[in-house]
């Protein structure tokens, strides 16, 4: 759809008005290397994608806020004097819980607004379509009200949306991610102390491939939240022996090989040693990247999926198949796992020249094993949340 035809969807559903619509769009994210030790105070270097939400948006004359989707048949109305306080389990929960974080934080919403979101994230798929949507609309609406934005604070309000009012424990990454991505830039961000720097992301003659293997991530939730409970585990027994550490991901290799026996469950020690050496992966990477060495990073993406699998379970059968046959395929230089695992995407760095034969290849090597029909989507990196002006909203959502 472009733009005319979204304005004609919105007018639709909401009506017609002399107040003008206006456009805002948030990327959906994906980490290439770095997995679960945003938690665990480590190093993550996420991309923002060209795919995401986008925000239509109306003042209104009154101080009624509604809300609907192209893509879900849930609708949301509330006053801004009597948001939901409670969770209802549906998309407009994200963007509640960020009026409630923005009111919190002394920018309340004080106006009236029609809202229309519409998207092209897969759901479900570990692309942080949550993220997304909660980024857009705060910013969307701190640009309506007038207030000052400062992006890294729009990403810590939309995590304690996502924390409090949603309910999930996430880290900072995908929120982050989000709003301060840069085209052909990844970032490099420190989850501890939110330093971060765009990381120049040269990747000529290689793609990235973005495997969805529609398995839909149905154990996340509580597994996430069971791994985050191993980690402070590990982390008070390491405690032990050094005192002053606070995150499992300041512990060097060296460090934690000296004193991992302090660890006395097996699987927590194996949990605190991808953490270690996972972000020791994301140091090497970096200097692989600066180097244009992309299939040293290549390889670096293939042991990540393998501690992910391995050391920290959080992958699945459906993710190590599309993993394996990735692989398989001559170009790829490397594949793993994306997100919190348990379903959702791989993510490969595939030869330009190859990426049609590694769709065919994978796609169907996928099916023959799993039964699922799968998706890929050849990405670029974009830039984070923005507003769109009208004349160039005519990407196909």
């Amino acid at each position: 759809m472009d733009h005319m035809q979204w304005q004609e969807e919105f007018e639709k559903r909401m009506g017609k008005s002399s107040e003008g619509v206006r456009f805002f769009h948030a990327p959906g994210r994906v980490n290439l290397i770095g997995e679960h030790i945003d938690y665990n105070g480590g190093l993550v270097l996420p991309a923002a994608l060209h795919i995401g939400t986008t925000l239509m948006i109306r003042r209104r004359q009154d101080r009624l806020v509604r809300l609907a989707s192209m893509q879900f048949p849930e609708v949301g109305e509330a006053s801004v004097d009597a948001l939901p306080e409670a969770k209802a389990n549906v998309w407009t929960d994200y963007v509640y819980g960020v009026m409630q974080e923005m009111k919190k934080d002394h920018k309340p919403v004080k106006n009236g607004y029609d809202i229309l979101i519409t998207g092209n994230i897969p759901n479900g798929s570990g692309l942080s379509s949550s993220a997304s949507l909660e980024v857009v609309s705060g910013y969307a609406l701190m640009t309506m009200e007038g207030y000052e934005i400062d992006r890294t604070a729009l990403a810590v309000l939309s995590q304690r949306a996502e924390n409090g009012f949603v309910g999930v424990n996430s880290g900072i990454m995908d929120q982050f991610a989000v709003s301060q991505g840069k085209k052909d830039h990844a970032i490099l961000l420190n989850c501890d102390t939110l330093e971060y720097e765009h990381v120049p992301f040269h990747i000529q003659g290689y793609k990235l491939v973005i495997g969805n293997t529609k398995k839909r991530r149905g154990l996340v939730d509580s597994k996430y939240n069971e791994r985050r409970a191993q980690c402070e585990e590990a982390l008070a027994a390491l405690q032990i022996v050094h005192p002053t550490l606070e995150y499992l991901a300041h512990l060097s290799p060296e460090a934690f090989e000296q004193s991992k026996q302090v660890i006395t469950d097996e699987t927590v020690r194996q949990r605190a040693e991808h953490v270690v050496y996972e972000n020791e992966r994301v140091k090497q990477s970096m200097i692989a990247l600066s180097q244009g060495e992309l299939t040293e990073f290549g390889s670096l993406m293939n042991a990540s999926h393998v501690s992910l699998r391995d050391l920290y379970e959080v992958s699945c059968t459906e993710l190590d198949v599309m993993v394996e046959e990735a692989l398989h395929v001559q170009g790829t230089i490397g594949s793993r796992m994306t997100g919190a695992g348990f379903g959702g995407c791989t993510v490969s760095l595939v030869q330009e020249d190859a990426v049609e034969a590694f769709i065919e290849a994978v796609g169907t090597r996928y099916e023959a094993r799993t039964g699922i029909i799968p998706e890929f989507y050849v990405c670029e990196v974009g830039d984070g949340v923005q507003e769109c002006l009208i004349e160039t909203s005519t990407s196909e959502v």
